[in-house]
């Protein structure tokens, strides 16, 4: 557990022994079965989470229809910010498409981190950049990009999760039906 965790926060920038001890004590570790729900629409984000092992994904309600918009394979952050920032109920269901080892923190361990540790404000700007990045460029994919640019960036984007995610789930993250989604891989298989 000590050694993903901290291998993933390292990557943003050097963590001293007094950190570490912090970190060790505030996360937790959480085991989620394939279906399980990692957040539920209408309930408080209460963890932001890192992958280390299966996939979960985000998804939202809309007449009915499961519109999902981001996949947390291994070494992913995941978390609904805006319900866990604010403290407010989510409009966004996260869900288990595998069996996942998710290592969480709470708001208050969170905050702990930005009062006691050196490296926890700048791990905490660094990942919030790091998702408003990624929100921006998706905001603009979906208004932008044809289906088939979409999809090419989930190959880019997701490599080898292809094989592990539902036809159904891959169609919805492209903003397609499944049966398009289908053609759209034939004509990229001819015209490569």
């Amino acid at each position: 557990m000590e050694l993903f965790f901290l291998h993933i926060i390292q990557q943003f920038t050097q963590v001293g022994e007094q950190d570490k001890a912090i970190y060790r004590e505030r996360f937790q570790v959480k085991h989620y079965k394939k279906g399980e729900l990692f957040l539920r629409e209408g309930q408080v984000c209460k963890y932001i989470g890192i992958t280390e092992s299966g996939l979960m994904r985000h998804y939202i309600n809309q007449n009915g229809q499961e519109r999902t918009y981001y996949f947390a394979q291994e070494h992913r952050f995941l978390c609904n910010y805006e319900s866990f920032i604010s403290q407010t109920p989510s409009s966004t269901n996260v869900q288990a498409l595998e069996d996942t080892i998710v290592h969480v923190v709470s708001m208050e361990d969170l905050e702990y981190f930005y009062a006691n540790t050196e490296s926890g404000n700048r791990i905490g700007r660094l990942v919030l950049g790091k998702v408003l990045i990624k929100l921006e460029k998706d905001l603009a994919s979906f208004y932008t990009d044809t289906p088939e640019q979409r999809y090419q960036k989930f190959i880019d984007e997701y490599p080898g999760l292809e094989q592990r995610i539902s036809q159904y789930h891959i169609a919805s993250f492209v903003g397609v039906k499944p049966p398009s989604l289908s053609r759209i891989r034939k004509r990229m298989l001819k015209n490569p």
